[in-house]
């Protein structure tokens, strides 16, 4: 990965040199599109192991998952899951939860009193409304307490197979840097990505630009000259432009430090993060960054 990333690096410092930007002309429609679609198999060359980052088991977990991760980490949210679903398993269970009690199990997650509401109104819902089962329709996900639309995305995208587009905090920095929209509304930002892209690409769209997000373009300083779609970007030159310097800046497997998930997919090709009692010494240089995935 460290190799492909370099060279791709020394490739875009040669056709960007440091301190220039390509002149800007007015992009067709068709032209967008083209470098949108180029964007996206790159990615796919770059992230082949692109996933949800939280950990789950079936629906009802990623319900609960992605709703927990609104204003924190995903990393934080699958440290805290293993104890949430252990004492919760089922929407029956969590229906009946003590809120006080709840909020203790999910206090690392921030904002616990509201998602505890939540989660016990959503889990109510599914076991008086749904009989105990995440329904598979956005219609019906959107209906219940503390799910919007983003995250009824991200459960229809990964346990149902339904394609959508997750707009979250990277997505649409992202999107925006790329100038495939200029919206900052997230159904907005939404509408105008799918436009560019086949309705089977929706999916693994979201996790390829997520996953860019939070390993090399970040929000504060991108890491612009170890980026390997450098010669697509618009916004090249925000960040850092000198190879070394932009090696240094990249998080989760990219820097060789721990992902998110504590048990991430088989073909994952970083390391597992630790359990919340048992914090890596090492750190994540990427865990401060904004949750992602909440409603």
């Amino acid at each position: 990965m460290g190799e492909q990333v370099s060279s791709a690096a020394k490739k875009n410092a040669q056709k960007r040199p440091k301190g220039t930007k390509k002149a800007s002309a007015p992009e067709s429609r068709t032209a967008l599109v083209r470098r949108a679609r180029r964007i996206n198999r790159e990615l796919a060359e770059v992230y082949p192991y692109a996933h949800p980052e939280l950990d789950f088991r079936n629906p009802f977990e990623l319900l609960v998952a992605t709703v927990l991760s609104a204003q924190t980490t995903d990393l934080r949210v699958n440290q805290t899951t293993p104890a949430l679903f252990a004492r919760y398993p089922t929407p029956e269970d969590l229906a009946a939860a003590v809120p006080e009690e709840l909020e203790e199990v999910i206090r690392p997650t921030g904002f616990f009193r509201a998602k505890a509401r939540s989660l016990i109104g959503l889990s109510t819902a599914l076991r008086d409304d749904f009989g105990g089962e995440v329904p598979g329709r956005l219609a019906d996900l959107v209906t219940l307490p503390g799910v919007g639309r983003k995250t009824a995305n991200v459960v229809l995208g990964n346990a149902f197979g339904v394609p959508g587009v997750t707009v979250d905090t990277h997505f649409g920095r992202l999107v925006r840097r790329w100038k495939w929209t200029a919206e900052e509304d997230p159904e907005k930002v939404e509408a105008e990505v799918c436009a560019l892209f086949p309705k089977s690409d929706w999916t693994m769209l979201s996790h390829r630009v997520i996953f860019h997000g939070r390993r090399i373009c970040h929000a504060r300083k991108p890491a612009c000259g170890a980026c390997p779609i450098a010669p697509l970007c618009p916004a090249y030159g925000e960040g850092e432009t000198d190879p070394e310097k932009a090696k240094k800046l990249l998080k989760y497997e990219k820097g060789g430090y721990p992902g998110q998930r504590l048990a991430p997919p088989p073909d994952y090709p970083g390391r597992p993060a630790a359990p919340l009692a048992t914090a890596d010494p090492e750190g994540d240089p990427g865990a401060g960054a904004a949750g992602t995935t909440g409603a």
